[in-house]
């Protein structure tokens, strides 16, 4: 008998069948600490000890995606392993090239295109694997992939049988219509007869094969309605570590192929496991350094603007706590017009990024429009109606000296504007995955920017030695531009002369 003896449960889970001193190992081993859990209410009231536990000692379940770590765990520790037989499907990249170039006949703007090399790949990979997690950057035509993947999956649908894609805001639902019905124009797929969008307010239910729906409008659904799916794919899926989406996910069990797509991870291991568990393993497609060596994403400058504080603004904010500290910076008089000035002295269309909407994203709007009375200013947040959102991004394409003040929300994640030349971190962060997928909001390339520049504000407020909590994020960023081989100057400005 092995010490370990893995079988299926259904396209969610698998059962580890082991000794129960076994059980016990491999629980600690896939137990992690959550990341800030010590701020956490359950963790403070001492009702939850602030782990996640991915194998469950009593069910003996665990993440179906999972079952490559659960290999190792038996390697490291020279235990036999009993593995239910799974082969790779056979599919070549040539295959793929033909598939995409002669059976879809991919067309962008009614122009014929060739894919690029690595979407031909991660097509190929996903095909062979059924199940992975596709590590790309944001400007490397996800929405490409996933067409080409879906359109294969579609063939192979049976009666009631259909395809789930999942997208983080309502803004995508649209745009990733828009995209397939783009590609389709040279062939005689029709988007509007395969696909059903589903956002707020839209019927559920279709005969249509293809859904394409934001988390919030399906976590609520019952178990059921998730068995007519035979695919899913998570479009940016590193927002997938919500509770609601994880409960979606579990949901569907007959779900066998499972692609998620995403331009970054949190450096939290428990967010890559959890994500990985419920798709498959990551691959890496390629790097946003790589395009731009390739010329498929537009090169990029980053000038960090370091604001200088007087001796008094740092004396009182010395002992403020985070959020009355970022309360005090977002609404400096000062600071504001700074970043009004720095809006309306840039050449062609500019996104400013905040965080807070009655605090800061709309005085700034408004700052921002009296002061520029000759170019168009637009305030995009949540609460602005998405055809709307898609009304601007329309016109923002289309214009020369456009600003657009938005919400991080809104329009950090998965919307493209190709003429976007300029980019403005108004409100501070160290959010990896905020700073990546913001950045990539401008890097997709167009006829009339020769490079992407983004303006990083941070703020000096450190008194003697003590650091303040916004300036520990501006140096956070900076490491990640380091990583991320981004050029990159620290410009130090005195708030007095602003």
């Amino acid at each position: 008998m092995p010490d370990l003896s893995v079988e299926n449960i259904d396209e969610v889970n698998i059962r580890v069948r082991c000794e129960r001193s076994t059980a016990k190992e491999l629980s600690d081993f896939f137990t992690f600490k959550v990341p800030g859990h010590r701020y956490m209410p359950a963790y403070r009231s001492r009702v939850w000890d602030g782990t996640i536990k991915l194998y469950n000692m009593f069910s003996q379940e665990i993440y179906k995606g999972l079952g490559d770590y659960v290999r190792s765990f038996a390697d490291q520790r020279s235990y036999s392993i009993e593995f239910p037989n799974k082969k790779d499907n056979f599919f070549t990249e040539s295959m793929v090239e033909k598939y995409m170039m002669n059976d879809l006949n991919i067309s962008v703007g009614g122009q014929k295109i060739k894919p690029h090399d690595h979407q031909i790949k991660a097509i190929t990979h996903s095909l062979k694997k059924e199940r992975c997690l596709l590590l790309s950057p944001t400007g490397s035509g996800k929405s490409l992939i996933i067409y080409g993947l879906l359109r294969h999956y579609q063939r192979g649908l049976k009666d009631g049988e259909k395809i789930l894609i999942i997208v983080p805001t309502t803004s995508l639902v649209a745009q990733m219509y828009s995209d397939f019905k783009d590609y389709s124009q040279l062939n005689d797929w029709d988007a509007d007869e395969h696909v059903h969008q589903i956002f707020s307010g839209q019927d559920k239910n279709t005969d249509k094969q293809i859904v394409v729906s934001t988390w919030q409008s399906l976590f609520r659904m019952r178990r059921d309605y998730f068995s007519q799916f035979k695919a899913v794919i998570g479009d940016e899926c590193h927002l997938f570590k919500a509770k609601s989406l994880t409960t979606i996910m579990t949901k569907l069990v007959n779900a066998r192929y499972r692609v998620g797509t995403t331009g970054t991870l949190d450096d939290a291991q428990t967010h890559k496991l959890v994500i990985e568990g419920l798709f498959g393993p990551v691959n890496d497609v390629t790097s946003t350094k790589e395009l731009m060596e390739k010329d498929i994403l537009s090169k990029l400058t980053i000038d960090c603007l370091l604001l200088d504080y007087a001796t008094e603004d740092r004396q009182f904010v010395k002992n403020l706590k985070y959020h009355d500290e970022i309360k005090w910076i977002v609404s400096n008089d000062r600071r504001n017009r700074f970043i009004s000035k720095l809006a309306g002295s840039t050449k062609q269309n500019t996104l400013v990024l905040f965080q807070f909407v009655e605090q800061h994203g709309k005085p700034l709007y408004e700052l921002i429009k009296s002061a520029n009375p000759d170019k168009k200013v637009f305030l995009v947040h949540g609460g602005v109606d998405m055809d709307d959102r898609e009304r601007i991004r329309h016109i923002c394409e289309k214009e020369k000296e456009a600003i657009i003040v938005a919400s991080y929300g809104t329009f950090s994640t998965g919307i493209n504007i190709k003429n976007l030349h300029n980019i403005i971190f108004a409100s501070p962060s160290k959010s990896k995955i905020r700073i990546l997928q913001s950045i990539g909001r401008q890097l997709r390339k167009h006829q009339d920017k020769e490079v992407a520049k983004l303006y990083d504000i941070g703020d000096d407020l450190q008194w003697k030695s003590r650091k303040n909590h916004t300036l520990k994020h501006f140096v956070e960023r900076l490491k990640i531009y380091k990583v991320e081989q981004f050029e990159f100057k620290t410009i130090k400005i005195q708030t007095q002369g602003l």
